[in-house]
Formats: C-alpha cells, structure tokens, sequence
C-alpha cells in the first residue's frame, strides 16, 4: 500500500508531520502540569508507514531507551545488554516517539488527540529513558487500558481548555487523504526502533 507518507526532504513546501506533532506535544508539555516533566528535544517523533489498509490497530507507541530505572545496562540469561544510542537534533534521545500512518490520523480528532496523551503518559515521571510503571503485573495500563484512555481523555480536555494556539492542532482535524488535500506531500522523519547490543561488543 501506498500511503503517501515520505521521508523529509528539503522542499519547504511539504509538510513535515514529525515537526507539527513534535511542536504540539512541547505545547502540552507546557501548558499541563502532568506532562512538565518531559523534554520533547530528549524524545525523537517519528512515524512508520502501516502496510494494512484497515483502520484498526497500533496507532503509535513509545519505545524507551533505557532500562527499567533509567539504567543503561541489563543483565538477561546470565549476559549484560545496552540500548542502541540514537542521536536526534544533536544529543541522545531518551524515548522514540513514533505514528503510524496513514492509519493515526484517520481517527477521530479526539481519538487523535487522546492517542498523544496517551503516548507521552507513558513517559516515566523521572524522565530517566525508562516508561511509566504502575504497581502489580499491568504495570503499563494499571489494569484497564479503558481507563487509562478515559484518563488521557481529561487530561486532553484540561490542555484544549487552555486555549492552545489553534494552529498547533490543525493537522489533527483532517484524516490521512484530506490533509494530502491541505498541504500536499505528508513528510516525515524515520528512525529504526534500536537494537539491543551484547555489552562485549560495545567499544
């Protein structure tokens, strides 16, 4: 399937999808106080192309890059492993933040934007390169990811009551086909999720 969705080229004419969520999510990271803790130029946005013309599935995810606690090191069957560094924007990234598209945005405008809060409350509160994590075995969704989306929900509804600037969200009202419409070529950043490096084999 083509979806449309290019790497980023230097044609000031296209439009940088990476860039306009990247500035939105700085917005909320500004404006509400459950996200303050986060530093969007120490989160790489990116998108992958979904192969599937259905509209069900994964719309975005976030992958940390460190451990659990922020440690760079983890022992697993008796062997020490680290993360793949990723540079972006001249320093090492601590989370890739990543769409898929065209299949995100052709959600709805609030389940687009419920979609992002969800991602970035992921994020660990000590912003150490290690996800948020809940008491007990769900310890990603506390158990109920209905209600964790349901929380995303206010805390999306908190931000809009801030009056953001309406040009941030923009993108967001229109789906896939009808933002081609808008702007033309939909660009983007790609960044191959990190592997992970046996510790002797790390100069």
């Amino acid at each position: 399937m083509d979806s449309g969705v290019n790497t980023v080229s230097r044609d000031s004419n296209d439009f940088d999808f990476c860039r306009a969520m990247t500035r939105l999510c700085e917005d909320v990271c500004e404006r509400h106080r459950v996200f303050q803790h986060i530093r969007m130029d120490r989160v790489a946005v990116t998108f992958a192309q979904t192969r599937s013309p259905v509209e069900w599935g994964l719309q975005a995810k976030l992958t940390p890059l460190r451990f659990e606690g922020g440690r760079r090191v983890e022992r697993r069957q008796g062997r020490l492993w680290t993360v793949q560094k990723v540079i972006h924007r001249g320093q090492e990234a601590l989370y890739i933040l990543t769409f898929y598209l065209p299949r995100f945005l052709n959600q709805s405008y609030d389940e687009k934007l419920i979609t992002v809060f969800h991602e970035l409350y992921h994020i660990s509160p000590e912003f150490n390169g290690d996800i948020r994590r809940f008491a007990g075995s769900c310890y990603v969704h506390t158990g109920s990811q209905k209600e964790y989306d349901r929380q995303m929900g206010v805390y999306a509804k908190e931000y809009l009551k801030q009056q953001p600037p309406p040009e941030l969200l923009h993108f967001l009202r229109f789906d896939f086909r009808e933002l081609q419409k808008q702007v033309g070529t939909v660009m983007g950043v790609r960044i191959a999720i990190p592997r992970l490096i046996p510790i002797d084999r790390v100069a």
